[in-house]
């Protein structure tokens, strides 16, 4: 087939793809398969071969990331459960102090992205962002946008979260390096976000009718399970109903500000966070989730993990895959030194060196079995699983470009337009993430079609890296209507869609174009 025609057979399947996700509503991981094997055929793939084409592509990309994304799940599940996650976050306020406070649930939330999924993190954090805005009198925005906004940009952009792991993977960069360099650069995008937040939240924006602690609203027209594992099973007027996670964050924090919380309901604490990576309260309808119940420290039978002791289980395999890296880097073959650091830097090796930790430290010091441990490991895997075959089927979708000669037909037309990779690679990840909402889906897409390009060029390993995270700058931006973290957000914080595009969409915006920004300006130097 003519060049031409490989190209018009490309535009087509990401058009499909596009309309099967997004009017068909149908799931990311079929819709991937089901373009790619009509690409295959269309591209004059020999049928004989088609199966292996898709056999090697969902092979090579698993290999390479399903380990790292499980254990990356099962950490954030073990901190998570054990209380870790809301001790963190109340001991940051305590640090910060009151007229800190948006900038401490900034920093957690930044920190806490590092091992939890958004969706997860942000279930965990709302409810005391809520209860910090009511004992201090002012709007939830002020505290849930810089947070939520923090979230979201980590996941985009750094590993062990799916979309990265995979675009990484994908284009043969380094997940150290990676690392090294995107920590730097979204600890800025960051703080970056926290600022532009503050001039954003000093106008008032109408909310939506619906409480947003109230998942019984019957005028709510998006599905309430995601309040409902946020803030309990009632609305918080009624003390029987039991807001709990609310009632707890308002007294929490009365002290800290001197004021008293309006405290509404009193009662036990419950919560289950979701653990899908589309989320569970949009309207798109390929978001799925996953209900599980979340103890709080005032359930647990041991006091809640030190700050010091979660921010070390956070940090450690950072810093062993950091060490790995610049062991590779720096140390001379054949070294003891840097063959052991190698070992231990992989980021399989140090995710499951932390995972060991976290059961100890958080599991079995805490009274849990080895039972409970592995169940609660097990309980990790389900709500990731959809999203390693999102990958995988991402991997299929890169696999059939390349056999079928359609990423040479790209690479050809790309390096025509005359813009430098690091741009190509932003706006192909913004245009897709815009079109189809999924930041994953559109890291993997961009990586499958630019990964021959991108071969072609000759790159070094430090420049793929920020290649992926160009990438992932376009993937954090334009969060909106079809994002299904945008409907969680504006949900949970109670907005209406057109004050959450003013915000939440304004400000992903901004904190992705800064992330871009930062990535061109680093380029001289790698």
């Amino acid at each position: 087939m003519s060049p031409t025609g490989l190209l018009l057979v490309a535009a087509a399947g990401v058009a499909v793809l596009l309309l099967l996700i997004i009017a068909g509503k149908v799931q990311p991981f079929v819709a991937l398969v089901v373009v790619s094997i009509a690409v295959a055929l269309a591209a004059g793939v020999p049928a004989g071969d088609l199966v292996t084409t898709v056999e090697d592509g969902m092979g090579a990309t698993l290999g390479h990331i399903a380990t790292i994304i499980a254990l990356g799940a099962m950490i954030g599940r073990i901190i998570e459960l054990s209380g870790g996650a809301h001790e963190f976050a109340h001991s940051l306020i305590a640090r910060f102090g009151s007229r800190r406070t948006p900038f401490a649930l900034t920093v957690a939330g930044f920190v806490l992205g590092i091992p939890v999924f958004f969706e997860v993190g942000l279930i965990i954090l709302m409810p005391i962002a809520h209860g910090v805005a009511r004992a201090a009198r002012r709007p939830l925005l002020v505290y849930a946008l810089p947070m939520g906004a923090a979230m979201l940009t980590v996941h985009a952009f750094l590993p062990p979260h799916p979309g990265a792991v995979a675009a990484t993977e994908a284009i043969g960069a380094s997940q150290g390096l990676v690392l090294l360099l995107g920590i730097p650069v979204t600890a800025t995008v960051v703080v970056l976000g926290h600022l532009v937040s503050r001039r954003l939240t000093r106008h008032a924006y109408p909310t939506d009718p619906t409480d947003p602690t109230d998942p019984t609203d019957p005028t709510d027209p998006t599905d309430p399970t995601v309040r409902t594992e946020a803030y309990g099973t009632g609305n918080g007027a009624d003390p029987a109903d039991g807001t709990a996670q609310v009632a707890v964050g308002e007294r929490e924090m009365a002290a800290t500000f001197g004021a008293a919380a309006e405290t509404s309901a009193s009662g036990g604490t419950t919560g289950q966070p979701p653990g899908a990576e589309q989320g569970a309260a949009s309207a798109p309808t390929h978001a799925s989730t996953v209900t599980r119940t979340t103890p709080q420290p005032s359930q647990l039978p041991q006091p809640p993990p030190s700050f010091a002791l979660v921010l070390t289980l956070i940090v450690t395999p950072v810093l062993l895959i950091l060490l790995g890296t610049v062991a590779e880097h720096t140390l001379p073959d054949g070294s003891t030194l840097r063959a052991v650091l190698t070992v231990v830097g992989a980021p399989m090796v140090a995710l499951l060196i932390d995972v060991a930790l976290c059961g100890g430290l958080l599991g079995a010091r805490r009274g849990w079995d080895r039972a409970r441990i592995a169940e609660v490991m097990g309980s990790a895997l389900p709500p990731v699983a959809m999203v390693i075959l999102v990958a995988g089927a991402g991997g299929v979708f890169g696999k059939v470009l390349v056999a079928s000669g359609i990423g040479d037909a790209v690479a050809d037309l790309l390096e025509r337009t005359g813009l430098p990779v690091l741009f190509l690679a932003f706006l192909t990840s913004l245009a897709l993430r815009a079109a189809q909402g999924s930041a994953t889906v559109a890291l993997i897409t961009t990586a499958g079609l630019l990964t021959p390009l991108l071969h072609r060029a000759d790159l070094s390993t430090a420049q793929l890296s920020l290649v992926a995270l160009a990438m992932g700058a376009g993937a954090s931006a334009l969060s909106h209507v079809n994002d299904a973290g945008f409907w969680m957000f504006t949900r949970l914080a109670g907005l209406d869609v057109a004050s959450g595009l003013r915000t939440w969409t304004v400000l992903t915006t901004v904190m992705g174009v800064s992330g871009f920004a930062l990535t061109v300006a680093l380029w001289p130097w790698v």
